[in-house]
């Protein structure tokens, strides 16, 4: 290799790891994670509530979420079970007008048989939600909770 295409290489990679660098903190001041919490992967129904299984699949049929409209009571629990593939649950803001309280983003869902509970006690209507990377291609579904 001749030396100044080395030279180059090397101020290139030095450009881009000082451009990379971002804010400096002094090293005594510890530097906060950015990985988002997890949520707790298992809910209790409430008294009289019911857990409702909604199975995340991927398969020759596409990406999709079975049943993917859902009839359930406040208190009630939606369990997300992985079949096959990674997938996700998000009850986007944008796509639940008006609606407050939503759960955050779920982790991704990547081992057979891993679940995600959300228990339903962020009000009443319809909901939407969706897996993120599937959404386009249809993974999607509704919840309409009703009081009990």
């Amino acid at each position: 290799m001749r030396p100044s295409f080395r030279l180059s290489v090397l101020a290139t990679a030095l450009a881009a790891a000082a451009a990379c660098g971002g804010e400096k903190k002094p090293a005594d001041q510890p530097v906060a994670a950015s990985a988002p919490a997890a949520l707790p992967t298992t809910a209790e129904p409430a008294p009289g509530g019911k857990i409702i299984e909604i199975l995340a699949t991927t398969d020759d049929k596409g990406n999709y979420f079975s049943p993917n409209r859902i009839e359930a009571h406040v208190g009630d629990v939606l369990r997300f079970k992985l079949v096959v593939g990674v997938h996700n649950v998000d009850f986007l803001p944008d796509s639940n007008p008006g609606k407050t309280g939503l759960p955050p983003v779920s982790p991704f869902l990547q081992l057979p048989g891993q679940t995600q509970d959300y228990l339903l006690n962020f009000g009443t209507g319809k909901f939407y939600f969706q897996c993120d990377p599937h959404a386009l291609l249809g993974m999607k579904g509704t919840v309409e909770v009703e009081k009990r």
